[in-house]
């Protein structure tokens, strides 16, 4: 049994999609991304050498810009991510602070030990939860 090029690259394609479900590392896609455009360019009639050239070269290149995107994005820690912690931007009614920056506060039915965000005023009055650090309420006021 003889298989033309694009066959081979396609399977080795395929394998690679394989070995990325059971092992769910991304990275191994993008490289089976360069495989398939390898077997693209065996469809193209490209010789064997820029083949592998273009799979190198799309199948590199997509491993870097994924890994250059999941590390040069901006990462909010889980105590502010609205995303993780629904609490996030939800409004409470602060009556007084105490002098060491603290107040305590009504929300969702329970008092909730609350303090100021840094360079807050401490205002009585409506304020906005801005993160969940533990069972602290970390507030700016809401104007």
């Amino acid at each position: 049994m003889d298989f033309s090029a694009s066959t081979l690259w396609w399977m080795a394609a395929g394998g690679l999609v394989i070995a990325e479900l059971t092992t769910g590392t991304f990275y191994l896609l993008m490289i089976a991304f360069g495989m398939a455009a390898g077997a693209i360019g065996a469809h193209a009639g490209l010789g064997p050498v820029l083949q592998v050239v273009t799979a190198a070269v799309c199948g590199g290149g997509a491993t870097a810009l994924w890994h250059w995107t999941r590390f040069n994005q901006p990462s909010a820690s889980a105590s502010q991510d609205k995303g993780v912690n629904l609490d996030i931007g939800e409004q409470v009614q602060v009556t007084g602070w105490l002098a060491d920056g603290t107040a305590q506060v009504t929300y969702r039915g329970a008092q909730w030990q609350a303090r100021l965000s840094a360079g807050s005023a401490a205002l009585p009055g409506p304020h906005l939860i801005t993160a969940v650090e533990g069972n602290w309420l970390v507030l700016t006021p809401a104007s």
